[in-house]
C-alpha cells in the first residue's frame, strides 16, 4: 500500500512537471568540483519558450519568500517538486537554497570582517535534503564559512544541531526540515548563535540581501556565485567524528536536568517495554546511542527505524477528506483528528501506524511514545482495557480502538505535559530542591489553561508567548540577560498579555512548551557554552529529552499500577483544576499535496486570502479594544450579532497576542490564529467544557470574516484594512521589549574547540 501510493505520488508529480523543468538544470550541483554559476537577468523573470527560455520568475519567487518570512513561526517553508527539485515555481528549490544560503552568508561576512566563522548545517530524511545541505555547505565554503556536519552529512535531530550551535559558540546553524509537516514539503530552519530559530527580523536581513543581489543583475545583467568543491576543507566531518556527534555533551547537559539519577533509576525498573514511533526515521541514530548511553537502552522497543522521506507511508491516504480520489497527506502530526465523509470521527495519522497488528503482543499498559521526523514533537499514547471507554470520555482524554478488548489512549500535549510538568516539580520537592530558585513556565497562549492553573496552585509564575519555540527562546534569553547584569535584583519580563510579571532572584524555568508537542526543561545549573556564555534552558523542543521525563513518568506510574488517565484525573483533582478539556481546529483550506504547480498556487492564494479575512475580523476587534477606540460592550455586540447560535456575554476580554486573538471567557478560551506557515486557520479552545468549547473553536474557526453593517457601523473599513500593520507593530513591540541586544562576539576557536 505504502509504495503503491509513493509511486502515484511519483507518477503525478512526473506527469504535472513540464519538459523545460525536467530538462532546465540550471545549476549542475551534481558536479562535485568547484563552479561558479552565473544568476542572470533573464532568470529573474518568466519563462517564455521563445522570447526567454531562461526565465525562473525569480522575481515572482522571491516576493512569496519575503511573505512567508515575515511571518513564518518555525523557518521558511513550503512545498518542493520532490523529483525535480530544480523546479523553481515550488517555494522551495535548489535555486532559493542557493540564494538563501549565500545572502546569509554575505550578512555575516558583514557583520564579522576578518572573522574566522563556524556554523553547522544538518538535516533530517524529507526528499531532496542531503542534496539542500551539499549544498548550503559548498556555498559557506565559498564564502570562507567553516561548516560542521555530520559523518557522510548523516541526519542528525534539529534539537541537536541547535544545543551544539549554543554549546559551541557557533555563528549558527542551517538545519533542512518541515517538522511534521506533509512529506512534499521541505524548508530550511535558521539557527542563530544562540541556537535558537531566526526572528522575522533577522530573516529580512537576508532576504533583503537577495533583493540587493537581484538590483545589481538587473543593473549589469549577471552576478556570480562560487560553489565550493564537495571535499573542501571548510566542509568538516572530522571534528563532528571527534566528538561523537556531539552526544556526549547533550548526555552531560541531560544529567543535570531531566536525566538525574532519580529517573534513571525510575526507568530501570520498568517491566513493560516502552516503545518509541520514530516516524520518518532519523530519531533512531542520535536517540538509541543517548539510551545506550545511560544504560536504559533495553526498556525500549523502536518502530521504524530505517529512514524513508515518504515517512512509512504515515498519514497518507488515497482519498481526501471528502472522499475524492487524489493523493493526500494529513501530515504526521499523530494528534490530528479528522471526519471521514459519512461523518465519523477518526485518528488519520495514528490508523496509518497499523497499531491494531503491531501493538498485538504489548500488555495494557504500554506507553507508546511517538516523534516526528526531525525528532522535536512528542505524543503520548497508552494501551488501555476498553472498559476505560466511559472514563476516557469523562475525562476528555482521546482514544481509538484497537480491538474488541483494547484501546489507545491518544494524549493531547496539553495533557500529557500537565502530568510531566507536575512529576518534574514532585521530583524537585522530593530531592530537596524545589526552594533552591524561584519557578517559572513559559508557555504559549494556544496552550492549556490547566497549565496556567497548574502554575497558580503550585506558586509558579507563568510567561505567555505566540506561537513558536523561538518566542519561548525569547524570554529565557530575556530572563538570561537580566540575571547576568543585575544577579542580585529581582527578574522582570513582560508577557504577550502586557503583564509584568517577576520572577524573583535568579529564578529557574521549570517548564517551557506549546500544545502542538515541543517541550524544554531547564536545568538547575546555569548551561555554559565552551566560551562561558550561560543559559537557563535549551532554546529548542527536543522530544528526547521529552521521552526520557515521559518514561521516569511512566516507571512511576507502573509501580503504582496506575494508568495516565487515572493520574491525569487525580492531577485536576489535586491541584483545583477546573479547565480539564482542550480542543483544536485545523482548517486547510486546499491540497497542499496537489501536484499540480499552477493549481496548488491558486489553491493556496485563495486559501490565503479566507485565513486572512477569518483573521481580521478578530484581529480588528482585539486592536480596536486595546486603543480605546471601542469597548468590550461594543465588542460583544458585534460577536453576538454575527454569531447568533453562541454567546458572548460572558466574555472578559479580548487581545492580540502576538500572532492571533485570545478571547478570554468565565469558562473558558477562544484563541483564533493563522497559520505563520500555510493557508489554514487554528482555532484553540481550553475550559471547562468540551463540547461547548469544541462548537466555538469550530464555529469562530471557519467562519468567512464577512463584516456585518453592526461591525462596520462601530469599526471604520480604514482602520480595519490598516489591522495587519498595526498587529506586526505591536508584535514586535513584544519582542524588542527588554532584548538582549547585546551583539554575538566570535570566541577563538582554537582556545574552545582545537580549530
Amino acid at each position: 500500500m505504502n509504495n503503491t501510493l509513493e509511486q502515484k505520488l511519483y507518477e503525478s508529480v512526473k506527469n504535472n512537471t513540464p519538459d523545460y523543468i525536467i530538462n532546465n538544470k540550471y545549476i549542475d550541483i551534481d558536479n562535485k568540483k568547484e563552479f561558479t554559476f552565473v544568476l542572470k537577468k533573464e532568470h529573474l523573470l518568466p519563462y517564455d519558450e521563445k522570447t526567454n527560455p531562461e526565465g525562473l520568475n525569480l522575481d515572482s519567487w522571491l516576493e512569496n519568500y519575503e511573505k512567508e518570512a515575515a511571518v513564518s513561526t518555525a523557518g521558511i517553508r513550503g512545498p518542493q517538486n520532490i523529483l525535480f527539485p530544480y523546479d523553481v515555481r515550488f517555494p522551495i528549490n535548489i535555486m532559493g537554497i542557493l540564494l538563501a544560503t549565500y545572502a546569509k552568508a554575505l550578512v555575516a561576512s558583514e557583520k564579522y570582517k576578518g572573522k574566522k566563522l563556524l556554523k553547522l548545517a544538518g538535516r533530517e530524511v524529507r526528499y531532496n535534503s542531503e542534496k539542500f545541505l551539499d549544498l548550503i555547505a559548498r556555498v559557506q565554503a565559498a564564502q570562507g564559512i567553516e561548516t560542521l556536519t555530520t559523518y557522510q552529512r548523516k541526519t542528525m535531530p534539529i534539537w541537536l544541531a541547535s544545543f551544539l550551535a549554543f554549546k559551541l559558540d557557533l555563528l549558527g546553524g542551517e538545519y533542512i526540515t518541515s517538522s511534521h509537516g506533509i512529506s512534499v514539503k521541505n524548508a530550511t530552519k535558521d539557527l542563530n548563535s544562540q541556537g535558537s530559530q531566526y526572528l522575522p527580523e533577522e530573516s529580512m536581513e537576508f532576504v533583503n540581501k537577495i533583493k540587493e543581489i537581484f538590483n545589481i543583475v538587473r543593473e549589469k545583467g549577471t552576478y556570480e556565485i562560487k560553489i565550493a568543491a564537495s571535499d573542501d576543507a571548510l566542509i568538516n566531518e572530522k571534528f563532528m567524528q571527534s566528538i561523537n556527534n556531539g552526544i556526549d555533551l547533550y548526555k552531560e547537559y541531560l544529567e543535570k536536568g531531566v536525566a538525574n539519577k532519580e529517573n534513571i533509576d525510575l526507568i530501570k525498573t520498568l517491566n513493560n517495554k516502552t516503545v518509541i514511533e520514530n516516524v520518518g526515521g532519523s530519531a533512531y541514530s542520535t536517540l538509541s546511542k543517548i539510551l545506550e548511553a545511560f544504560k536504559i537502552e533495553n526498556y525500549y522497543v523502536w518502530m521504524n527505524i530505517e529512514e524513508d522521506a515518504f515517512f512509512h507511508g504515515i498519514g497518507k491516504y488515497d482519498t481526501d477528506p471528502k472522499g475524492n480520489k487524489c493523493f493526500y497527506d494529513y501530515s504526521v502530526d499523530a494528534t490530528v483528528i479528522a471526519k471521514k465523509p459519512d461523518g465519523t470521527i477518526f485518528f488519520p495519522v495514528i490508523d496509518t501506524l497499523n497499531y491494531d497488528e503491531k501493538l498485538k503482543q504489548y500488555p495494557i499498559g504500554t506507553v507508546v511514545l511517538i516523534t516526528d521526523p526531525d525528532h522535536d514533537r512528542l505524543t503520548v499514547c497508552q494501551i488501555e482495557d476498553s472498559k476505560a471507554e466511559d472514563f476516557l470520555n469523562k475525562t476528555g482524554i482521546s482514544y481509538t480502538n484497537l480491538d474488541k478488548d483494547r484501546i489507545l489512549s491518544v494524549y493531547s500535549a496539553n495533557e500529557s505535559f500537565l502530568l510531566i510538568m507536575d512529576f518534574w516539580a514532585e521530583q524537585l520537592k522530593k530531592s530537596g530542591r524545589w526552594n533552591n530558585y524561584p519557578r517559572f513556565i513559559i508557555k504559549t497562549t494556544a496552550s492549556a489553561k490547566s497549565w496556567d492553573e497548574w502554575a497558580k496552585f503550585n506558586g509558579v509564575n507563568v510567561v505567555n508567548v505566540p506561537v513558536g519555540f523561538k518566542e519561548i527562546a525569547n524570554i529565557m534569553k530575556k530572563v538570561e540577560y537580566q540575571i547576568i547584569k543585575n544577579p542580585n535584583s529581582d527578574v522582570k519580563v513582560t508577557d504577550v498579555f502586557g503583564r509584568e510579571i517577576n520572577l524573583g532572584k535568579n529564578p529557574r524555568l521549570l517548564f517551557g512548551g506549546e500544545e502542538s508537542g515541543g517541550m524544554i526543561i531547564g536545568s538547575e545549573e546555569l548551561i555554559k557554552s565552551k566560551a562561558g556564555r550561560t543559559a537557563i534552558a535549551m532554546r529548542e523542543k527536543s522530544a528526547s529529552e521529552a521521552i526520557i521525563i515521559a518514561s521516569a513518568l511512566a516507571a512511576k506510574l507502573e509501580k503504582e499500577h496506575k494508568m495516565l488517565s487515572i493520574a491525569l484525573d487525580e492531577l485536576y483533582t489535586k491541584n483545583n483544576i477546573a479547565s480539564k478539556y482542550d480542543i483544536r481546529e485545523d482548517i486547510a483550506y486546499y491540497n497542499e499535496s496537489e501536484p499540480n504547480i499552477e493549481k496548488l498556487t491558486k489553491a493556496k492564494k485563495e486559501g490565503e486570502a479566507l485565513r486572512t479575512k477569518n483573521d481580521l475580523f478578530f484581529l480588528t476587534l482585539a486592536l480596536a479594544e486595546y486603543e480605546g477606540l471601542i469597548n468590550l460592550k461594543q465588542v460583544k455586540t458585534i460577536l453576538n450579532a454575527t454569531f447568533k447560535s453562541l454567546n458572548f456575554d460572558n466574555l472578559t476580554d479580548i487581545k492580540f497576542v502576538g500572532d492571533g486573538t485570545f478571547m478570554q471567557f468565565t469558562d473558558k478560551f477562544i484563541e483564533i490564529r493563522p497559520s505563520g506557515t500555510d493557508a489554514k486557520t487554528k482555532a484553540y479552545g481550553a475550559g471547562i467544557n468540551k463540547e461547548d468549547i469544541s462548537m466555538y473553536a469550530r464555529i469562530l474557526g471557519n467562519y468567512s470574516g464577512d463584516l456585518n453593517e453592526i461591525y462596520l457601523d462601530i469599526i471604520s473599513k480604514d482602520y480595519y484594512n490598516n489591522a495587519k500593520n498595526k498587529s506586526m507593530e505591536e508584535y514586535l513591540k513584544f519582542t524588542n521589549k527588554d532584548a538582549d541586544k547585546r551583539i554575538f562576539e566570535i570566541p577563538n576557536y582554537k582556545n574552545t574547540l582545537g580549530i
